[in-house]
């Protein structure tokens, strides 16, 4: 039997086989298991991911050099979800003080929850084989150096992605019906590794048209199997299932757009869509000594490839984006230690790469620059800070969304965390560097094409403060058109001679000499005249705080205790309607905001953007006859679905909203101020836990 401590070395040989009959924590009544190894806290040893399955088979190895065998071997398995926190699956300890030594020995550990000790998580198969190692101890530090180098390497390496699959989904033919009336609601998901996808409802038909694109990251060279399922969407009750498919990405050419039309597997119908293979956008994890914009060549380098003279090659890489995460202050303490062991998660639309998890500490420094490929110059950086937990998903402790149209290069900025809703402050301050470098013709033709959508999103809820906020909303919008028409009422109504006098006046010159030009000629006018006359922006603060008295949404959740599940099953069609009148309520107050903050100079880009359309609308209506831009239009509607059969209708003014901040957003985007004479203790003292 080896002792607990001594001077001498031990050689620990860890062969981590199988699982066996493993937690469920995905919808699909499956997981994706990986196993993490834990001494003294901390990570020595993650194993790799296996995707939907219960029983998954590692068959992998690792070695650790130690010189105490008190401390036991802490193993927690995870449920890897992309985009969200991962799910806790069933830990165990691995006591070393009782292995016998010079002898493989197979170990079955049972999974539990601390929580939840009576659980059954079920059980992980390994084979340890524990040995002395006489070594001098410069020999251990340098190989738990090296041992801890290579696990860094390792996170980073598993983080990026080597290509991009770029999907167009377009249409199903010949889907088999599964509701009563003969017809299928379908929807499709797609899953590529951890990636998944999920594409809107079409309603009533066994011939869907989704014309939907979207892109996914590949990370493994030889390619990966995209796995494709089509489901019927069925409210208050569980979707039906009706077909699947799967792709071999290895079998295809890169940089060629493929034409498939895959079918379901028994027949049950054919799904069509368009994938291109292309290689990887510029992504990558670095010491803050090798950053790419701060080597004078390389940044030439990309300063040239986003010039004005490249502006139409490669329409789709408008930018790149360096994000310097350099450290946090007076984070909140998320353990019942006091402290915290905070990392953070840096989010582009669906690009998301994270930093390493500094143990023990309030005023983590982290010091490593990401490089994110910009596909959309209006897209918002999000960085979150979480705290590790040993035994659960990691702890919210703050966030901050920043526009790319609001950074300004080079400069280092402290940025005040604010709750997950980004609706108030919370503890802490993070410091980040952030330099965008884009095309600006490229940003004004991206910006009139529809946005990339977001993959994976929180489900909506029923809300009664987010249904009275949106009918809210609304209303403003309305009141403010009712404001408009009270005015004019009061210029027929005399109530002011010389208001009238003018007025009619005015109104007499413009019907004798109106001319089509002038409508966008007027909307010109008004947004010059607010970018020389208009007092919003410095008012904007201050509205905003006024329009919007956030609440806390703890009522939401509510929802999830146990005791109110039975009740809210015979609820799901209410649900649904409340959730499309809430949803449409959002829709209609954000694009009349939208309306607003174009014209009030919200994001200068886009108003200088509208500026160009329209002064270039003015100019064609003044010089070129109606009939004759009607009938360019006419014709262009009549032939594009036979110039392009595949081509994913957009309108060209919604996509430009799209990209406005509604009130909301600009809200949420509005950077809270640092107190310069803050710290840590003071935050300590004067905010309550």
């Amino acid at each position: 039997m080896a002792a607990s401590c001594s001077s001498g070395m031990y050689k620990l040989k860890i062969e981590l086989k199988r699982g066996h009959n493993l937690a469920i924590r995905d919808r699909g009544g499956t997981s994706d298991p990986y196993v993490k190894f834990k001494l003294s806290g901390k990570e020595v040893f993650r194993s790799k991911t296996i995707h939907k399955n219960l029983n998954p088979v590692w068959d992998e190895e690792t070695t650790l050099i130690m010189d105490c065998l008190s401390e036991p071997l802490y193993v927690k398995v995870f449920d890897y979800d992309f985009g969200l926190q991962d799910d806790f699956m069933g830990s165990a300890y691995l006591y070393l003080e009782s292995l016998e030594q010079h002898r493989m020995i197979p170990v079955t550990l049972e999974l539990k929850d601390p929580q939840h000790p009576e659980q059954y998580l079920g059980f992980l198969e390994l084979a340890v084989t524990l040995t002395p190692k006489d070594s001098p101890i410069e020999e251990r530090r340098d190989s738990t150096q090296q041992q801890s180098m290579r696990l860094s390497e390792l996170h980073r390496k598993s983080q990026l992605w080597r290509g991009i699959v770029s999907i167009a989904l377009i249409e199903g033919r010949s889907l088999i019906p599964m509701d009563p009336n003969g017809l299928s609601d379908p929807y499709v998901k797609f899953r590529l590794g951890p990636q998944k996808y999920r594409s809107k409802t079409v309603l009533k038909t066994l011939s869907p048209q989704w014309r939907e694109q979207f892109d996914l990251h590949l990370y493994e060279e030889s390619g990966g199997m995209l796995e494709i399922t089509v489901w019927d969407k069925d409210t208050g009750r569980r979707d039906d299932f009706i077909g699947r498919c799967q792709l071999d990405l290895s079998t295809l050419a890169k940089e060629h757009t493929h034409h498939l039309e895959l079918p379901l597997e028994e027949s049950r119908g054919y799904v069509v869509l368009l994938l291109t293979l292309t290689a990887s956008a510029h992504v990558s994890i670095a010491d803050l000594s090798m950053t790419p914009l701060d080597d004078p060549h390389e940044r030439r380098e990309i300063l040239k490839r986003y010039s004005v003279l490249k502006s139409f090659s490669n329409l789709k890489d408008v930018g790149i984006v360096q994000v310097k995460v350099m450290r946090a202050e007076g984070l909140m303490a998320a353990d019942v230690t006091g402290k915290s062991d905070p990392f953070c998660v840096l989010e582009l639309n669906n690009d998301r790469l994270q930093t390493h998890t500094v143990y023990k500490n309030l005023n983590p420094e982290w010091n490593k620059a990401f490089t994110f490929n910009v596909k959309d110059i209006h897209s918002v950086l999000e960085v979150s800070v979480f705290d590790e937990d040993r035994d659960r998903s990691a702890d919210f402790l703050g966030k901050v969304a920043i526009p790319l149209l609001h950074i300004r290069n080079g400069e280092l900025k402290g940025y005040v965390l604010k709750n997950k809703g980004l609706t108030g402050p919370t503890k802490g301050t993070i410091y980040l560097e952030v330099d965008v470098i884009y095309n600006t013709v490229k940003a004004a033709l991206k910006t009139v094409v529809p946005a990339e959508q977001k993959y994976i999103e929180e489900e909506p809820k029923v809300s009664k403060h987010l249904l009275q906020q949106n009918f809210n909303r609304v209303k403003r919008c309305i009141m403010v058109l009712i404001s408009y028409g009270m005015y004019i009422n009061s210029c027929f109504e005399w109530e002011s001679a010389q208001r009238s006098i003018i007025s009619f006046v005015l109104f007499v010159v413009v019907v004798w000499n109106f001319e089509l030009y002038m409508l966008p000629l007027a909307l010109l006018l008004l947004l010059v005249w607010n970018y020389f006359f208009s007092s919003s922006k410095d008012t904007a603060d201050m509205s905003m705080e006024a329009m919007f008295e956030w609440e806390d949404e703890e009522e939401d959740k509510d929802d999830k205790d146990s005791e109110h599940k039975g009740f809210m099953n015979k609820l799901y069609a209410i649900q649904d309607v409340c959730i499309s009148v809430q949803s449409a309520l959002d829709e209609v107050a954000s694009y009349g905001e939208r309306m607003k903050n174009t014209v009030n100079w919200t994001v200068p880009f886009l108003s200088w953007l509208a500026i160009t359309a329209l002064s270039l609308a003015t100019v064609l209506l003044y010089l070129i006859p109606l009939r004759y831009l009607v009938l360019a239009w006419g014709v262009n509607k009549f032939t594009k679905k036979l110039r392009d059969p595949y081509r994913i209708d957009n309108n060209e003014l919604l996509d430009f909203l799209s990209r406005v901040p509604s009130d909301v957003q600009v809200m949420q985007h509005h950077e809270l101020k640092v107190d310069p004479g803050s710290s840590p203790n003071k935050w300590k003292r004067s905010q309550p836990s």
